[in-house]
């Protein structure tokens, strides 16, 4: 069973930064990539940001500039350090997981429970 654990969601104000953690646990084979999406109210989830195990990083385009995607391979985490906050970037941030926990599987999807982003003055 894959578990994904996220912390570092909270109220901050605009202009403010924050750092989004996600830990993978659980018997997990291979890892393609680790990242983050998000989903505010009314709208759909979004990819926020992904890296794969290659080192290769995915930004949506607001977020360029100002988020920082990292991963730590040997400890199966994914870090995403955010800057310059604005209030649209309110939202539920979910860690994804693309990863296979057998040698025959397929890649899947893990997703987390989600951490809550508030930026407001």
């Amino acid at each position: 069973q894959v578990q994904l654990v996220e912390s570092g969601g909270g109220l901050v104000q605009p202009g403010g930064s924050l750092r989004l953690s996600c830990e993978a646990s659980g018997s997990i084979f291979s890892i393609y990539s680790m990242g983050w999406y998000r989903q505010a109210p009314g709208k759909q989830r979004e990819l926020v940001a992904s890296v794969t195990s290659g080192g290769i990083a995915n930004y949506v385009d607001s977020a360029k500039g100002r988020f920082t995607i990292s991963r730590d391979n040997a400890k199966s985490t994914v870090n995403l350090q955010m800057n310059s906050l604005k209030p649209e970037d309110t939202a539920v941030y979910h860690c994804n997981l693309v990863a296979r926990i057998t040698a025959v599987q397929g890649w899947t999807n893990y997703w987390g429970e989600g951490t809550l982003v508030t930026v407001s003055s």
